[in-house]
C-alpha cells in the first residue's frame, strides 16, 4: 500500500509540473518525425487491408504475407470479385484469418473502387474489422485532417508510464491525449508513442536511460 501511495503522489506531482505537453514532448516528436507506420503498404487500398489483417497479429507477419495477396488482388475492384474462401490461401497464416477474409471481402464489395475508400472516423468504422484505432492509423498515414490519436497496445502502456494519461481504457487514453496535445500534433503524437513503445519503452526491461523523454517520465522518476 505504501508503494502504491507514494507512486500516486509522485504521479500527481510530476503531472502537475508539466503545463505544456506539446513543448515537453518535442524531443519525442523530433526523434520520430517522418517515420511511418511499420506496415509496408504502397497505397491507401493496401494500408486498409493490412491494418484489418494486422489486428492481434504482428505488423512484421502481415508485411510478409501481403505481397502475394496484392499481386493477386491489386485493387479494391479486383478484391471485390473474390469470395472470402478465395482469399484463404493468401492469408491463412494470419490470426483469425477466416473472419478477416469475410471482413476485407465485404469491405471491397461495398467500396467497389480504390477512389471510393472513405477517410473519416465515421465512415471507416462502419466496416467490420475497422475500429477507431485502425481508422486513426489510416487517416494519420494518409495525411488527412485528424479526428483522433492512434492508441495501440504500445500507447496504452507508454502514455500512463510517461504521465500524460491515466487508466487502461483506449478511448479514455485517447481523450486525454487529445485534450493535452494540440490537434496539429495528433499524428506525430500517436506514431511517436507507438514507436517509443516498440523500440524503447518495452513491457519488460524498458531502456529508460536511452529514452528522449526520461526527464519528464513518471515511471523513470519512480525507478530513480
Amino acid at each position: 500500500m505504501a508503494v502504491k501511495k507514494s507512486a500516486k503522489i509522485l504521479s500527481d506531482a510530476v503531472s502537475n509540473e508539466i503545463n505544456d505537453w506539446n513543448k515537453a514532448l518535442k524531443p519525442l516528436f523530433k526523434k520520430y518525425k517522418g517515420k511511418k507506420h511499420p506496415l509496408e503498404y504502397k497505397n491507401l487500398y493496401q494500408l486498409v487491408i493490412m491494418v484489418i489483417l494486422s489486428a492481434r497479429d504482428s505488423d512484421r507477419h502481415i508485411n510478409q504475407i501481403a505481397p502475394a495477396l496484392f499481386k493477386k488482388f491489386s485493387s479494391v475492384k479486383k478484391l471485390s470479385t473474390a469470395s472470402p474462401e478465395e482469399l484463404h490461401p493468401y492469408i491463412k497464416g494470419v490470426l483469425n484469418y477466416a473472419r478477416k477474409a469475410e471482413w476485407i471481402s465485404a469491405f471491397a464489395k461495398e467500396v467497389k473502387s480504390d477512389k471510393n475508400i472513405p477517410l473519416t472516423i465515421e465512415t471507416l468504422t462502419q466496416f467490420k474489422g475497422i475500429g477507431r484505432k485502425t481508422a486513426n492509423v489510416i487517416m494519420t498515414e494518409m495525411g488527412v485532417p485528424l479526428e483522433g490519436v492512434i492508441v495501440d497496445l504500445h500507447t496504452l502502456r507508454v502514455a500512463p508510464r510517461i504521465g500524460i494519461a491515466k487508466g487502461t481504457n483506449p478511448e479514455n487514453i485517447e481523450k486525454q491525449l487529445m485534450e493535452k496535445v494540440q490537434q496539429k500534433n495528433w499524428g506525430i503524437l500517436g506514431l511517436s508513442l507507438s514507436h517509443l513503445g516498440r523500440e524503447t519503452c518495452r513491457p519488460t526491461n524498458p531502456k529508460c536511460h536511452e529514452c528522449v523523454v526520461n526527464t519528464i517520465c513518471e515511471y523513470y522518476r519512480l525507478l530513480k
